[in-house]
């Protein structure tokens, strides 16, 4: 039997790629035709979110989270995920509080990482996941700039289904910068980032935060990893 996947939504664009890589891909690793396992998803207001993050309020975030977690385990979730890199910084506030385990979207893309051999690794996000210790401090950041311009283009574009040419090579310029400075693949550490980059178009290997951690919730329901 395979467990309830509950994923606490933030941005619609992010969460929606989560929830179709569940479903899509269920069948492959369940091994029969249109299956995947039952999974449900709460999406509080994102403003609300955003109002608690441009205050610094990690604590505002977790509050959130839980109230989402509660309801998910309360229809059946076994386990929860958040396919928002950002929201990770508030995830130790809310794991001593919540009714059921997470999985963590950074330790799951370190874990692709580690499996495929990379050894210096760039991260791409908004300007506060990038500033934060979700991601090991080794993992090379842009520039001052470059974190406010890929901000700029995640919150007023990606993340309200806006995709530009332009954003496209904002992204390939700061990528490339990093496969100069010794990186030998990047995290596409905002979920709505894969909407726009992926190894067909980046200057280095991508780490796809979104559908690793939708692959992962897929091999923890089936009870395979």
């Amino acid at each position: 039997m395979t467990l309830h996947i509950g994923i606490v939504a933030c941005s619609a664009e992010g969460a929606s790629l989560c929830y179709r890589t569940i479903c899509t891909e269920g069948a492959a690793v369940l091994g029969r035709p249109h299956a995947h396992p039952e999974v449900s998803m709460h999406t509080p207001p994102l403003a609300d979110t955003m109002d608690c993050i441009y205050r610094d309020d990690w604590q505002g975030v977790a509050g959130i989270m839980l109230a989402s977690a509660h309801k998910l385990a309360a229809i059946g979730a076994d386990f929860l995920i958040c396919p928002d890199n950002t929201l990770h910084q508030a995830l130790p506030h809310v794991l001593p509080r919540s009714p059921r385990p997470w999985l963590h979207i950074a330790s799951v893309v370190a874990d692709e990482a580690a499996r495929r051999g990379f050894r210096r690794v760039g991260l791409t996000g908004t300007k506060w996941l990038v500033d934060s210790d979700v991601y090991p401090a080794g993992y090379v950041r842009p520039s001052a700039a470059d974190r406010e311009a890929i901000n700029r283009v995640i919150m007023d574009e990606l993340v309200c289904g806006v995709f530009k040419p332009e954003a496209v090579a904002l992204f390939q310029r700061v990528i490339g910068g990093m496969k100069a400075e010794g990186c030998d693949a990047v995290v596409l550490g905002c979920t709505e980032i894969p909407l726009i980059m992926d190894d067909g178009n980046s200057p280095l290997p991508t780490l796809d935060s979104t559908r690793l951690l939708a692959r992962a919730a897929l091999q923890r329901a089936a009870n395979t990893g």
